[in-house]
């Protein structure tokens, strides 16, 4: 019973260093659970960073599992702005900084996380699942107001009590409950945001808690309430260079590696968060306590990018020319004047976009915990969550072929330069026209409902601590919804209809088609280290004014065709109002059973203690969705001939429903040890298997069909000639996916020298099986006059497998011993390196790469292809950084507390095939091949994401012990994120993104 004892002081000592004012140290309690509440404790309350370092490293020490934490200083006071930015910090975790599936654009609280370089992560809100209806399993972590959380847990090998769903980890966040305090708690904070790169009106940030308790003589009741606004706006600009040609034009005596094109661009971001979090507890007497808390999150996102974006398809980057070139030893371009004289300049889009995306998470919960006798203890718990997102996505562009463009690529940012005829050509709005528009909307709901119970028998035995055993029933569906065509491109006037459908284009100097663009600069771009000329951009207003604006500017393509005397195809608007074939719908059902067994052998030397248990799911899912085909295919009213007409495919639209079912179930075992030499040092070994189910967006049931052709007009005797059609489709997902699958192996090494001073190491080891993985499959359709048709759709498998396996190295430790106003300073650091591999299950490789619907287009999506046409060969894990490195230099004494904290990740592969370094253009180099010499190949290139740090600070001073003001900078370093893309000729820059310095004047005031 003495042991038990020492396990519920632990609990309760644990527990009270998380919610106690100012995040209070470990402390000793001379009573456990069971007893009065007016037994006498014995505290030592510190205060501020230190006593939150003491608190996660007491988590972290007592903990049966591997965990690592996060502590909030007091109520609102999380170190960060962001809880993507708060899970960065500890040892392991790393943040992608790009936006959710768009490596593209930069993200300045970051979109996700990886867990020891995976990202299959569960998330948690107060130890219950929770999600963003964004098609994944988790929590978007930008959503959550990090105001209203009072730490975090990262559990990186979990017990078999813990909810399945991470092979990589799982991450808890917590909120305070009414009971954590010893009575009445208020907090209330504010804080105002300042954007160097975007300068303007700095952004507010506020949140108020009250929380009370009262005795009556129904019991003891307690209330919660916790609010949280947050409104940020920022910048992002960036510099991009074009994938890189074989070009034989310049130099007779070899092949040279030209770019297409040189852009920039610039994105302003504006985020509005808001949190709602109320509790409620009632003890009606000491064995029975009940809580009902509700969550909710709203997130509003909206961004507009005035971008120049290169149009040069087809065989154009071919002709460009170069004159004073200079060239690496492989023949790759460093510096020189590109141009396009051939084909009337260097073909571009100046491109206005815009996005806004509502979200909101609503998670309501009641829980009730039964202590029924002595030994035995029960916990029933039952959770809804209910999520949506809705979006609109805008782009609308004109177009420009520039004369030329210098650039020099030798530095650390490419440098373009512009003469005095390039910034007058580039203001002339009779050189640009209308040239396309482009929507996309979507809207997703997801709901859960789940119910578990706990059950506890505690054993007065030397050995059995307790036996745990539950049960978890969840149902959990998901409907997604997008615009068909998802995204509509529709063109306005474009170069290549010049001659068979349009005279000329839609020029802004024309009074017929003015009004809508301004010429717009772009100030302290790169925060005034670059200088780039103004440009002609379409209004925000007209990206924003969709569906009327894009009427009317496709009205310009019907008066040009009404001046040829030709007939154009009205503009059809993306929609899924009554039209079923974007409409995705999931539901899935899981049933999970475990039983855990906790021991201890205390009277050995080196006493040793832990757990065994295993866990049981199974899972059912269904899901229906729509193949669909709807292509633009050109009527050709007014070519003299057209040749080679016969490659177009005569297939009847369609869209057809189906309907997919799919059951799987998984034994889950593991098991936790750990050995302390000393009450200083211990030792754990953890061996698990996890699994993580496929997102809902992998599991969609829809496949859109399409049909592309490119042609070549001879302006002269204005004859068209198909050169090539191209069948393909992108499914959204697949059905059918079975989750992914790890078993982890953990040892580590823990020594804890003080109360907030510790180095810790730890050896992990995570072999995967069925990895998701792109791949291309053949989908057959009867055209009109029954012959079979292929097309080449590209969808999720489960097809690989592979490993991450590494090292992580900490350590804290406060410097008492110096002397003078030394004497409050303190290091946190760490290092985490992860080695991974992925290897297909049926490896896919081939010298050369084809546009053709065969087996061979899978280098496209596994290996990547170059624009020569040749492959890369397998490519590791995306989004694992092998080193990872935070330090944190601190300092607390008396009234100051400071911080000053660098975050550091090594270069990782962002993505193969991205939009951004893809097209259909390639050289055929394939000697065997029919097509060859011809530029016909799909290439898309590995993106990688180069070495990024960042440094943040912040210091605070305590007015009074109730009132705190400080400040706190981001990204002081103002660093620069850089992308490359690889190719054979060389590794090259591709992107370069400057986000600029924030800074937060903030105020804390608790009573």
């Amino acid at each position: 019973m003495r042991n038990l004892q020492k396990t519920a002081i632990a609990i309760a000592v644990t527990q009270l260093a998380i919610w106690s004012h100012g995040a209070a140290t470990a402390q000793e309690v001379s009573a456990n659970e069971n007893q009065s509440t007016a037994s006498s404790a014995a505290v030592v309350v510190v205060s501020g960073q230190r006593a939150a370092l003491q608190s996660a490293q007491k988590l972290k020490q007592d903990a049966d599992e591997v965990v690592d934490s996060i502590v909030a200083e007091d109520i609102g006071k999380l170190p960060d702005r962001s809880v993507t930015e708060i899970l960065s910090r500890v040892v392991g975790v790393t943040m992608d900084r790009s936006m959710s599936n768009d490596p593209q654009h930069y993200a300045v609280e970051g979109s996700g996380i990886a867990i020891r370089g995976l990202t299959y992560v569960r998330s948690e809100l107060n130890g219950r699942e929770s999600f963003s209806a964004n098609g994944g399993r988790s929590l978007s972590f930008t959503d959550v107001p990090p105001e209203l959380m009072a730490g975090v847990d990262v559990y990186k090998n979990p017990s078999a009590e813990q909810t399945e769903g991470g092979v990589s980890g799982l991450v808890n966040l917590r909120t305070a409950m009414p009971f954590d305090f010893k009575g009445f708690k208020g907090a209330v904070s504010g804080s105002y945001t300042y954007s160097d790169l975007r300068k303007g009106k700095a952004q507010p940030t506020g949140s108020l808690l009250l929380s009370d308790r009262w005795n009556t003589r129904f019991g003891e009741f307690g209330a919660l309430i916790d609010l949280a606004s947050s409104i940020s706006h920022t910048r992002t600009d960036e510099m991009f260079i074009e994938a890189y040609y074989p070009n034989a034009n310049v130099d007779p005596s070899r092949t040279v590696w030209v770019p297409r094109g040189a852009q920039w661009r610039s994105m302003n971001w504006e985020r509005d968060r808001k949190g709602q979090y109320a509790a409620f507890q009632w003890r009606p007497n000491r064995d029975i306590t009940a809580a009902l808390t509700y969550f909710q999150s709203k997130y509003k996102e909206g961004w507009s990018e005035q971008a120049l974006l290169s149009q040069e398809t087809g065989d154009r980057p071919y002709g460009i020319q170069v004159e004073n070139g200079v060239f690496d030893k492989n023949g790759a371009f460093i510096s020189g004047v590109i141009s396009n004289p051939a084909n009337g300049g260097i073909n571009l889009n100046s491109d206005r976009r815009v996005s806004d995306r509502r979200s909101a998470t609503r998670d309501l919960a009641l829980n009730l915990k039964w202590r029924i006798s002595p030994a035995w203890s029960a916990t029933t718990d039952f959770q809804v969550v209910r999520a949506s997102t809705q979006a609109l996505d805008s782009d609308v562009a004109t177009g420009i072929r520039m004369q030329k463009e210098t650039l020099d690529l030798s530095g650390d940012v490419p440098k373009i330069t512009f003469d005095a005829d390039d910034v007058r050509y580039l203001s002339d709005p009779a050189n640009y026209y209308w040239a396309y528009t482009m929507e996309h909307k979507d809207r997703s709901k997801a709901e859960s409902k789940a119910w578990k119970t706990d059950v506890r028998y505690d054993f007065d035995h030397p050995v059995l601590r307790d036996v745990r055993f539950g049960v978890r029933l969840q149902n959990r569906n998901s409907r997604n919804q997008n615009t068909n065509p998802s995204y509509n491109w529709q063109a306005i006037s474009q170069p290549w209809m010049l001659g068979w459908q349009v005279d000329r284009l839609a020029t802004l100097d024309d009074p017929k088609f003015a009004g809508g663009a301004t010429l717009r600069s772009f100030n302290n771009f790169f925060g005034g280290d670059v200088q780039v000329p103004a440009i002609m951009f379409p209004d925000d207003a007209v990206a924003r004014g969709y569906p009327d604006s894009y009427a009317k500017l496709h009205t310009y393509h019907d008066i040009l065709c009404a001046e040829k005397g030709t007939t154009c195809t009205p503009w059809p608007a993306a929609t899924f109002d009554n039209d079923p074939a974007g409409t995705n719908f999931q539901e899935e059902k899981t049933r999970a059973f475990y039983t855990q067994l906790r021991f201890g052998w205390d009277n050995l030397k080196y006493p040793v203690d832990g757990n065994i248990g295993v866990r049981y799911v199974k899972t059912k899912s269904t899901a229906y969705g729509y193949t669909t085909y709807n292509p633009t295919i050109p009527t050709f009213e007014d070519a003299a001939a057209v040749l080679e007409r016969n490659k177009i495919a005569n297939i009847t639209p369609f869209a057809t429903r189906r309907d997919y079912e799919n059951d799987y179930h998984n034994w889950l075992p593991s098991l936790n040890l750990r050995l302390k030499y000393s009450d200083q040092l211990q030792f754990r070994a953890a061996i698990a298997r996890s699994m993580s189910r496929p997102d809902f967006s992998q599991m969609k049931a829809y496949t859109p069909l399409s049909q592309s052709i490119t042609t070549v007009t001879d302006e002269a005797s204005n004859i068209v000639t198909v050169t090539n059609t191209s069948l393909t489709g992108a499914a959204d997902g697949n059905p059918n996916l079975r989750p992914t699958t790890g078993t982890s192996v953990d040892v580590t090494a823990e020594w804890y020298f003080a109360k907030a001073g510790s180095v810790t190491l730890a050896l992990f080891n995570k072999d995967l099986k069925n990895i998701i993985v792109n791949q291309m499959y053949n989908y057959e359709v009867q055209d009109v006059n029954g012959q079979t048709q292929r097309f080449a759709v590209t969808g999720p498998v489960n097809g690989a497998h592979g490993y991450a396996r590494g090292f992580e190295l900490a350590y804290q430790q406060y410097y008492d011993w110096l002397p003078g106003y030394l004497k409050g300073l303190g290091v946190q650091a760490s290092f985490t390196y992860v080695d991974s591999s992925r290897k297909l299950d049926n490896p896919v490789f081939s010298e050369y790469c084809s546009g053709n619907a065969d087996a061979n287009n899978l280098n496209l999506y596994i290996n990547g292809c170059d624009t020569d046409g040749r492959t890369f060969g397998n490519m590791p894990l995306q989004g694992l950084s092998k080193r990872t490195i935070n330090f944190a230099l601190m300092y607390e004494r008396g009234p100051v507390s400071a911080r000053v904290a660098y975050n550091w990740r090594s270069r990782y592969l962002a993505g193969v095939n991205q939009w951004g370094t893809r097209d259909t253009n390639g050289k055929d180099t394939n000697p065997a091949s029919p097509t060859y010499g011809q530029n016909n190949v799909a290439w898309g290139l590995p993106l990688w994401q180069e070495n990024y740090g960042q440094v943040d600070a912040s210091v605070f001073y305590n007015v009074t012990e109730k009132f705190r003001i400080g400040l706190e900078a981001q990204n002081l370093n103002d660093a620069t994120s850089k992308q490359t893309m690889q190719q054979h000729a060389g590794t090259f820059g591709h992107a370069w993104f400057v986000t600029g310095p924030r800074y937060t004047v903030q105020a804390n005031y608790s009573f």
